[in-house]
């Protein structure tokens, strides 16, 4: 494993690199990282002076520094996710060394490359690219075409605007992707392109459709120059299954780590996304990102109470982040937590109103209040900001099923399987909707498909179930197998079991009913919960106790029955006499004549 001198070394220098070529967001997530590398005990610096930079309002009077307390914290972290690792890298060998690229000395006139990044960051682009005309070094040639393809890109978003369509479809294009095509598929293969204009090549090959190729390039520049996220966040973005994502051939540098967390949390595989992120928390103990992930695998995993933890945490270190604060906001909706979610909303309103994750937030307050138009509005202004904003489409989606509005629905839901065809939320809610339309084939067909990309959650298994069950198909058994699958998913309301006993009677497989029956029972009793669903399994595990001549075991539930008010009571007691004639052993007597 490398020092951790060795990392901070590496990423200082990738801030500079990556700055100094206008990849700010890439820039940002480099520096948010070298932040995170745990200081080195050192006894001539007070501890006060190194949690300085990271006191809290509520640490920064105490005795005890920020480190030692956020130590602490994910200490506990670890231990509540899994047992802790060794620095060791997963793969099992020594980590490659990359070698940093020239700083291209002879780039021509580099006060030209002064004022073309300048013009950049001033989001003038057309000039900056102008500025650059004739200039033939590769920090040149990158920053040009980069500038190229987001004066493009810019220009595309003005005309989905000024030609938009319902929902904001358009057939609007970047215009300079041909030509940028033309020059960098050149310079690739004359072997002019730097790891950073292999990155801009392998974008304009995905947007242009073209990638395996795209796959190839990008794997080509992370590899050069592993520490640019934006190209790592670019190939993950292609590797859709897990064969593309097997298949890669990538050196086996640290940054691999963070890509293979990354991908393996969009491939829905949260656990083994949780055990890189945990093993990536050995050395970037106090990493912002790192907590953020492992609290969107827990949310994803459904473990609600674990996330907003370290949602908590997250938000007292670092009190005006926006970033992953949209899945917090989710969190605190799934839980109803309408305080909570009201002081999240006013933060980020307040922090920065334009950001489409502080739309999300504002949106699903609103939602959260039941005010569902002001919800798709905030949504919609989501949209303006960030039209491939996967989980404003989807949750627009939820908001026009609770308006009823079901066209619009349908039509939120598609542009969000455009966007991602492995949103599971998305075709989920296709099948909600046509369920809600009497059309339960074409729910069968999108449930099918939401829970082939989720297969461990039980809620899609209920919905697809359900929709078996339904008056047009009645087709109880692929229901029943529906509701097994749910019910080996960890079904946390129990309606899989209750749902499976009720099934099995309705067939009349009496024994099967009675099993899932108790096993209902003890999941109500766990749960300590009360209800009509209690009383129907009582009610059949005592006749069909009577029947098997288990008359004790009939009795103990008759006995139960008592304790309830109205006709369960009654029935009870006629069974309970019915059982002390059975067992009082008169041959001519019909007990079932006493319960009704």
């Amino acid at each position: 494993m490398a020092s951790k001198d060795s990392y901070r070394s590496e990423l200082r220098a990738a801030v500079r690199h990556l700055g100094d070529r206008c990849l700010h967001t890439a820039s940002k997530w480099a520096a948010e990282l070298l932040v995170g590398i745990e200081p080195d005990p050192s006894p001539a610096i007070p501890a006060p002076s190194v949690s300085s930079s990271r006191a809290t309002p509520s640490s920064s009077s105490s005795s005890s520094s920020a480190p030692h307390h956020h130590s602490a914290y994910l200490s506990s972290l670890r231990r509540r996710l899994r047992p802790a690792v060794d620095h060791t890298p997963l793969a099992g060998v020594s980590y490659v060394g990359t070698p940093v690229p020239d700083e291209d000395v002879g780039d021509g006139d580099s006060d030209r490359y002064l004022l073309a990044k300048s013009l950049f960051d001033c989001r003038e682009f057309r000039r900056a690219a102008h500025a650059l005309r004739g200039q033939t070094g590769k920090k040149s040639v990158f920053l040009r075409c980069y500038a190229l393809y987001l004066a493009g890109e810019k220009r595309k978003e003005e005309e989905m605007i000024e030609l938009e369509k319902p929902l904001g479809k358009s057939d609007a294009v970047n215009a300079e992707l041909a030509s940028l095509e033309r020059e960098l598929s050149t310079l690739h293969r004359t072997g002019s392109l730097d790891p950073f204009g292999l990155y801009l090549y392998g974008i304009v090959l995905k947007e242009k459709g073209c990638e395996n190729l795209a796959i190839t390039v990008l794997v080509e520049s992370v590899n050069s120059y592993p520490w640019n996220w934006s190209a790592w966040s670019e190939l993950q973005s292609l590797c859709t299954t897990t064969d593309v994502l097997s298949n890669l051939n990538l050196k086996n540098h640290w940054m691999k780590d963070f890509f293979l967390a990354s991908a393996y949390q969009e491939l829905k595989m949260h656990e083994e996304a949780l055990k890189r992120y945990e093993y990536l928390l050995g050395i970037f103990r106090f990493s912002d990102y790192i907590q953020a992930q492992i609290a969107a695998a827990l949310y994803n995993l459904r473990d609600f109470d674990e996330a907003e933890v370290v949602f908590e945490e997250l938000l007292r270190t670092d009190p005006y982040r926006v970033d992953s604060m949209d899945i917090y906001s989710n969190l605190l909706y799934a839980k109803e937590c309408f305080s909570a979610l009201s002081f999240l909303a006013h933060r980020v309103f307040l922090t920065d109103k334009y950001r489409p994750e502080s739309c999300c937030i504002i949106a699903n307050y609103y939602s959260l209040k039941g005010q569902h138009e002001k919800s798709v509005l905030y949504f919609r202004r989501a949209l303006k900001l960030n039209r491939k904003y996967l989980s404003a489409w989807t949750l627009m989606g939820h908001e026009y099923v609770e308006m009823k509005n079901t066209p619009a629905a349908i039509d939120a839901y598609r542009r969000a399987v455009d966007i991602n065809p492995r949103d599971y939320r998305a075709w989920y809610g296709l099948g909600q909707t046509y369920e809600m339309m009497g059309m339960p084939f074409y729910a069968l067909y999108y449930f099918r498909k939401s829970s082939y990309l989720q297969p461990n959650d039980a809620r899609l298994w209920i919905a697809m179930a359900q929709c078996y069950e339904s008056v047009p198909l009645q087709m109880l058994e692929e229901a029943i197998t529906c509701y097994m699958r749910a019910a080996n998913c960890n079904d946390r309301e129990g309606i899989a079991l209750h749902q499976l006993a009720k099934l099995h009677s309705v067939l009349g497989h009496s024994e099967q009913a009675a099993f899932y029956y108790k096993k209902d029972l003890e999941k109500l009793e766990a749960d300590e919960r009360q209800g009509p669903n209690m009383i129907e399994a009582l009610l059949f595990l005592a006749k069909h106790c009577k029947a098997e001549k288990r008359f004790e075991e009939a009795e103990m539930y008759c006995t139960r029955l008592l304790d309830y008010t109205g006709p369960e009571k009654e029935t009870a007691k006629n069974l309970l006499r019915g059982l002390k004639i059975a067992q009082s052993g008169f041959p001519a007597m019909d007990i079932d004549h006493f319960a009704p």
